[in-house]
């Protein structure tokens, strides 16, 4: 098999892809090949990092030849076109979650990479994590007897972030449940089965100046009887990470500074400023700064969870897992990899260079979706709402 790396073409150089940024640096089976952004300085900054294409259209970029995958990383609306785009080129794709905001559009993705006989990832997600992935196969290998029950909770400040007015309104994919819920959603998912029969949930809207879900509670019920219930809050003021040892989502220590800091900061500023200090802190920006920090020395993560099993509750650390059993505790390592989000590239690689099948396909995100969708639903009507397009997790494929 070709250990020539994989040629990543980007399309939005905005936030996910800063977050990807090191993965794609530091990972030998990549390489950063030409981008695509509407922003000059952002596309100038790319060429001058990378030396390679840059491009001011999605069109331009999946012409390029050097290209393999073309990672979709642009705005939550967009995904559906530039999928067709990426695949009308016979290019694979890994796309950002959410992969779509609606059913709709989700199932033209599916369609058009069954059609195209493309490769589609969608992440980062956390069920990539590697505390997760550990986690799915201690359950899978069923010493701890059936799961039955998986609790999660999130406390964030992300309604507080310097936010695009796009970023506010849900019917544009604004709000904690698209960007959010989609990360607890999707290990949910992972860690029971995949198979959601059905959601009831409640979310809150309780800032009139940020007029999207900021919270979120929802009731996931699966095939043979397993449920999650996932709790989330964006609205700055408690931090779960203390839960979580004081590790950040990234894997880093905190400073130990409080959510209020968040509200701070964007009390001095009006909303015009609000999007323009997102643009000029992001990648090629006035303010953007490249992060020079040694690997986080811990995992990634998504807040607080801990599966019940017949014989155990096992709890995600940043570490590993801590397995609470009938008759002792113990603690079982989760190996750090010393480039961060590696998983993602796995499954890329598996599927681009062996031709397995990746796990977090188009039909899985398209479930993710689904159940985000319902919890949108659910809380308007009050009601459960029914799952029609859900997919077994896989965790032998990645």
């Amino acid at each position: 098999m070709s250990k020539i790396p994989i040629g990543i073409g980007v399309v939005g150089l905005g936030r996910a892809f800063v977050l990807m940024l090191p993965t794609f640096v530091k990972d030998d089976r990549v390489r950063l090949v030409a981008a695509a952004d509407p922003r000059s300085q952002a596309r100038a900054r790319f060429a001058q990092d990378f030396g390679s294409a840059s491009h001011e259209t999605i069109e331009q970029l999946c012409a390029d030849p050097n290209v393999e995958l073309v990672y979709i990383a642009s705005p939550h609306q967009f995904h559906a076109e530039h999928v067709e785009i990426a695949a009308a080129a016979g290019k694979a794709m890994l796309v950002e979650k959410p992969m779509a905001i609606t059913l709709d559009e989700c199932t033209r993705i599916v369609d058009v990479v069954r059609q195209s006989k493309t490769i589609l990832v969608v992440g980062h997600s956390h069920s990539f994590d590697g505390p997760v992935q550990h986690a799915a196969r201690v359950l899978e290998a069923g010493s701890y007897g059936q799961v039955r029950m998986l609790n999660a909770l999130n406390y964030t400040d992300f309604m507080y972030r310097p936010r695009r007015p796009e970023e506010l309104d849900t019917a544009q994919g604004g709000g904690v449940v698209f960007s959010q819920a989609a990360h607890q959603v999707d290990v949910a998912r992972a860690l029971l089965g995949g198979m959601v029969d059905s959601v009831i949930a409640r979310t809150g809207r309780w800032d009139e100046s940020r007029p999207t879900e900021g919270a979120y509670g929802a009731m996931l019920n699966f095939e043979g009887g397993a449920f999650a219930m996932l709790t989330y809050s964006g609205y700055a003021h408690y931090d779960s990470d203390e839960l979580m040892e004081g590790v950040g989502e990234m894997g880093f220590l905190k400073e130990r500074c409080g959510h209020e800091q968040a509200r701070r900061r964007l009390a001095k500023l009006d909303s015009v400023d609000e999007g323009h200090l997102k643009q000029e802190s992001g990648y090629g920006g006035e303010h953007y700064r490249a992060d020079d920090r040694p690997p986080a020395p811990f995992h990634q993560h998504f807040g607080h969870t801990v599966i019940s099993t017949d014989k155990a509750d096992i709890r995600l650390t940043p570490t590993g897992l801590m397995i609470y059993s009938d008759h002792e505790r113990h603690f079982e390592p989760t190996p750090h990899r010393p480039v961060p989000r590696s998983e993602v590239i796995d499954e890329i690689w598996r599927a681009l260079r062996h031709g397995h099948a990746p796990m977090h396909d188009a039909q899985w995100a398209r479930a993710t979706t689904e159940v985000c969708l319902a919890m949108l639903e659910s809380g308007r009507s009050g009601a459960a709402v029914p799952m029609r397009f859900q997919v077994p997790a896989l965790f032998s494929a990645i």
